[in-house]
């Protein structure tokens, strides 16, 4: 992150986001909505968590089949990854209740799905969704030197494979998030004095890593180790195959929304600064998928109206198929982009192109 500090243009002539900002909030005003859950979400949550915890007191306190054990861990990732996009993202949001303890809690979940609050809402609410595709400022765009992104990053020759080997390293990502990622991002986040909110004090937030860390590893491992009757690396197979299914639907649900073909990925000048504004520059950098799929609408809980998501993070994702009619209606009127792919399945084609596109050689690139 060695990039100059980023400036978006404050100049919006047409008053896009001005306008359309007024008839989102006249929609809540004019229907006596609030902007946070309902009782659609709090239902929700209730199946998530039930698909997430139920399997594991089944296994630990009935005697059950070894093979029906795996297909159980299965859904208990199913129920993971719906946990984190329903609930934990809302709550990190500060949108699902308009109580703030309830947020707190609400997100707090993402210790159980093997975070930490501080170094999630940092990548994601403050990197991610304020330098969105932005090579050097949105972690999100940063893999590693395995995967490239962006043609910003620099290619090395085994890129050429990306979009073959890709598909199984996102199954990693929440047992990175166990192992490794909180240690290294609150070295990175605290050395940066980065926050959102309070900045934590250092002892504290080191000590809730390793705290939760060691509490999640009893919950998980150790426990089902004690009281299930079988051997001991079935219950890591388990417990890797609940992470698997969990970071599979996590990673590719938010590689859609915005590593894709249609989607810009810009950098600012020299100084730092940015050609968009911040709202226009969402719309250039997100894109939706299948949103008149009501499966995936519910399941992920709204990330697949990214667009929607992105320019207004602090409304419930149970509101975005509603104020999108208003956001698509609003981008027309401005002859701005509202980029979206009609089905899932297109978005992952788009991805997958972008990827093999990616992974070429720059001279041959196009």
């Amino acid at each position: 992150m060695t990039t100059p500090q980023i400036r978006f243009n404050k100049i919006d002539s047409a008053k896009f986001f001005r306008t359309l900002n007024k008839r989102v909030n006249s929609y809540f005003k004019d229907n006596n909505i609030k902007r946070t859950g309902n009782w659609k979400l709090y239902v929700k949550t209730t199946v998530m968590f039930t698909l997430f915890l139920a399997p594991y007191f089944l296994m630990l306190f009935y005697t059950i089949p070894q093979w029906s054990m795996l297909l159980l861990a299965l859904v208990m990732g199913t129920g993971m990854a719906g946990v984190g996009m329903n609930v934990m993202h809302d709550g990190n949001h500060g949108s699902y209740s308009s109580k703030k303890w309830i947020n707190k809690i609400m997100g707090g979940s993402m210790y159980i799905l093997a975070g930490n609050v501080y170094n999630w809402q940092v990548q994601h609410n403050v990197l991610h969704h304020t330098y969105t595709n932005i090579h050097g400022h949105d972690e999100d765009m940063d893999a590693g030197r395995i995967i490239r992104f962006t043609k910003h990053a620099e290619w090395k020759s085994f890129h050429k494979f990306q979009q073959y080997y890709s598909l199984f390293l996102y199954g990693l990502l929440t047992v990175n998030w166990a192992l490794t990622t909180d240690f290294k991002q609150t070295k990175r986040y605290l050395a940066r004095k980065l926050s959102y909110g309070k900045f934590p004090n250092p002892i504290a937030q080191w000590s809730i890593v390793v705290i939760t860390k060691i509490l999640y590893a009893i919950i998980w491992i150790v426990i089902p180790m004690l009281f299930i009757d079988i051997a001991w690396w079935k219950i890591l197979i388990g417990f890797f195959a609940m992470h698997y299914v969990a970071g599979m639907i996590l990673s590719v649900v938010f590689q859609l929304a915005h590593i894709v073909e249609d989607t810009e990925m810009p950098l600012p000048d020299d100084v730092g600064n940015m050609k968009n504004t911040w709202a226009i520059h969402q719309l250039f950098t997100t894109v939706n998928f299948s949103t008149k799929n009501k499966i995936v609408n519910w399941f992920t809980g709204g990330l697949n109206h990214q667009v929607e998501h992105h320019i207004f993070p602090n409304i419930s994702h149970v509101h975005y198929t509603k104020i999108s009619k208003i956001v698509k209606q609003t981008t027309q009127e401005f002859n701005l982009p509202y980029y979206e792919y009609k089905t899932t399945r297109k978005a992952i084609i788009a991805h997958f192109k972008h990827l093999k596109e990616m992974g070429m050689k720059p001279t041959l690139q196009s």
